[in-house]
């Protein structure tokens, strides 16, 4: 059962890409979000000795906020494909794309009349709803990958067994979007508006 449920989770992501290119983006728009993934996937890497305290979500945020909601989802899931060559490639990598991905579209959509970014309370809040979002996907494959089945008692389980973990997801993705979110928002705007690209 795991099996189709990976291929299901990794296929997915499919539509997104398809919607992204079928907007056939500037070839400046591919470099500023390859930009953006590097970044993302640097800052896991740097923060690789406390699992559960990085600035992945929070980066993710950004791009999608800053660049719109396919932008946001190719951010989140291509960060978690490439850096996992660096922490290891499995099953469980399709589950951190959709992730990852979905946290970055969500804010692109919440962002789309810049509400988000310029009330700072709006994106902490947006930050701890990541940080469980993200503990109840990856809590979905940790049942997947036990390899007995889909069964929500075993599911609860696992997720109120994850609440440290997923308190500290929390807390560093406020943290990191609260240091980030004023900085990068102001340059990424500059330049977004500068070569008018990544148009809503």
């Amino acid at each position: 059962m795991s099996i189709p449920i990976v291929l299901l989770a990794a296929a997915s992501c499919i539509p997104y890409y398809y919607k992204y290119e079928k907007k056939k983006p500037q070839t400046r728009e591919h470099v500023v979000l390859a930009v953006m993934t590097a970044l993302t996937v640097i800052s896991r890497m740097i923060f690789a000795p406390v699992p559960g305290f990085k600035p992945v979500a929070a980066m993710v945020t950004i791009c999608g906020m800053a660049f719109g909601r396919e932008s946001g989802f190719l951010c989140g899931s291509l960060s978690a494909f490439v850096s996992n060559f660096f922490f290891g490639q499995g099953p469980w990598t399709p589950f951190q794309m959709i992730a990852w991905g979905s946290i970055g579209w969500f804010s692109g959509m919440l962002n789309r009349t810049g509400q988000m970014e310029k009330r700072r309370i709006r994106t902490a809040v947006f930050g701890i709803l990541a940080g469980i979002w993200y503990s109840l996907v990856m809590n979905l494959w940790v049942v997947i990958g036990a390899g007995e089945g889909l069964e929500w008692i075993r599911y609860g389980a696992v997720f109120i067994t994850s609440l440290p973990v997923t308190a500290e997801y929390c807390v560093s993705n406020v943290l990191f979007l609260w240091i980030l979110v004023p900085g990068f928002m102001k340059r990424l705007n500059r330049v977004k508006y500068k070569y008018g690209f990544f148009e809503f």
